[in-house]
């Protein structure tokens, strides 16, 4: 590929703010059959995974996504033995996860082989848990491969990219009870949850809450800092037939199986969960809309 020195990355966030990254040069671009992929090699960033044009993950900040989609959950339910995980295809959850000894299987359901494929080239750190033995993956749409599956998985970590494009059908009320469907008894969904900072935004955020609020009894929203994701502000989504985030926590079991991280602990565990003002407001607003 040819040298970009000097040469500037833009993301837009809205029609007025974008993100300006200045990158060494561009690794790869290329259309899949799903999306448009770019890598880029960034000075302050590391190495960066593009789709559609919007900035995906890098290398200097893909732990603290990882992270927390990963051990909110595992330090919460106390017994799981099987993983689904839709998208990750870039193998960083699946990375997490395998430190965890107790859990049986991994099934990672990403549509885009081709990415797969760049992350194994451009990311090998992220993709190292794809070697796992527990880890199999599918090349397939997960709303496809959810539907008529039945109390099968402890937790399911909904790792696609946004509600637009080929993932859209996972930001819908069907995906959601798909999943309640594909969970055991105490199963635990988690998502991403998108950004309510930015007008552009808090209807695609109100609108995922709503639906999860009304198909799962215990549903609550976590957020972490993120510099590549819009605003910098990144939030998730905990669902669960059975287990609170909070009240069914044990800090102390999770400590002691000594877990390297370097964003989560259990005290921002804790401290996760507790959300600015403005975005409880958002959150009941769509709770009291979906008990009418």
């Amino acid at each position: 590929m040819s040298d970009y020195t000097n040469i500037h990355v833009f993301e837009e966030f809205t029609e007025n703010v974008s993100m300006d990254i200045g990158v060494e040069k561009q690794l790869y671009s290329a259309e899949s059959e799903f999306q448009k992929i770019e890598v880029f090699q960034s000075h302050e960033f590391g190495r960066f995974l593009m789709l559609d044009g919007d900035i995906i993950f890098s290398e200097a900040d893909e732990f603290v996504y990882n992270e927390m989609v990963t051990h909110v959950p595992m330090s919460v339910h106390p017994n799981v033995k099987k993983v689904l995980i839709i998208g990750g295809g870039d193998g960083g959850v699946a990375r997490e996860l395998t430190a965890y000894p107790e859990i049986e299987q991994i099934e990672v359901v990403e549509p885009d082989e081709q990415m797969v494929e760049v992350c194994r080239e451009f990311f090998p750190d992220a993709v190292k848990g794809f070697d796992d033995k527990r880890v199999h993956i599918t090349h397939q749409d997960g709303l496809r491969f959810l539907r008529g599956r039945r109390a099968e998985y402890d937790l399911i970590i909904n790792d696609s990219t946004d509600p637009f494009g080929h993932t859209e059908g996972l930001f819908t009320k069907e995906f959601y009870g798909s999943c309640y469907k594909a969970l055991k008894d105490d199963g635990i969904m988690v998502y991403q949850h998108g950004s309510p900072f930015f007008d552009e935004d808090e209807e695609a955020f109100r609108a995922m809450h709503r639906k999860v609020y009304t198909s799962f009894p215990i549903s609550r929203v976590y957020q972490a800092h993120i510099p590549t994701c819009p605003s910098g502000y990144w939030m998730f989504g905990f669902a669960s037939k059975k287990y609170h985030p909070i009240t069914d926590f044990k800090p102390e079991n999770w400590k002691k199986r000594n877990i390297k991280t370097w964003y989560y602990t259990s005290n921002l565990h804790v401290g996760s969960f507790m959300l600015p003002k403005y975005v409880e407001d958002i959150l009941e607003e769509e709770e009291n809309k979906g008990e009418k």
